[in-house]
């Protein structure tokens, strides 16, 4: 999206408020649990993880923490500890979170750099494909949706940033460092 059409701090955060991130919500509990599952799965317990763009409830964390997972969270309107962005993490979860980046070339080279080697980036995204009547497409609706991502973009974040190895599964990616 043209930067002119972006909206300020204020209206995004109020758009985000809009949402219901209620952790005890279980429609929305089901809706990240996919990823969460990912998680459970290549991950260990033991692993320092971050959910990068936490939403005011946190609910990947709370579906984490009921399985003996710790991990810390940020968001730059609800839960902006700079804290938690000095520390590198055995893996990044961003829940419906890239299609927000105004920079996503900065915010990919801040990811990585958080990332241990072998950690992994978890995004839930809804990418675009030519399939799509973009007309229609509900996801570029949202006003706070300003960068929107295809395969071939996936592609370029692997080899740009150097990582290892990408998965897509519908609107699950997962790149590894």
């Amino acid at each position: 999206m043209d930067s002119k059409f972006w909206p300020n701090p204020e209206e995004e955060k109020t758009r985000y408020l809009e949402h219901n991130n209620d952790v005890t919500d279980i429609r929305y509990q089901n809706f990240l649990k996919p990823v969460v599952e990912k998680v459970l799965t290549n991950q260990k317990s033991t692993d320092k993880g971050l959910d990068y763009g936490a939403g005011p409830g946190p609910v990947v964390q709370f579906l984490l923490e009921q399985n003996g997972y710790k991990i810390k969270i940020y968001d730059p309107f609800f839960h902006n500890d700079p804290e938690n962005l000095k520390q590198t993490y055995d893996y990044i979860i961003l829940t419906e979170v890239v299609e927000h980046f105004h920079s996503p070339k900065g915010e990919f080279q801040k990811l990585y750099n958080l990332l241990n080697t072998n950690g992994r980036l978890y995004l839930l995204t809804h990418p675009y494909d030519d399939s799509i009547n973009f007309e229609k497409w509900y996801y570029k609706n949202d006003q706070t949706h300003t960068f929107f991502y295809t395969t071939t973009a996936f592609d370029w974040i692997l080899n740009h940033y150097g990582f290892k190895s990408l998965e897509i599964e519908d609107r699950i990616i997962i790149l590894k460092k």
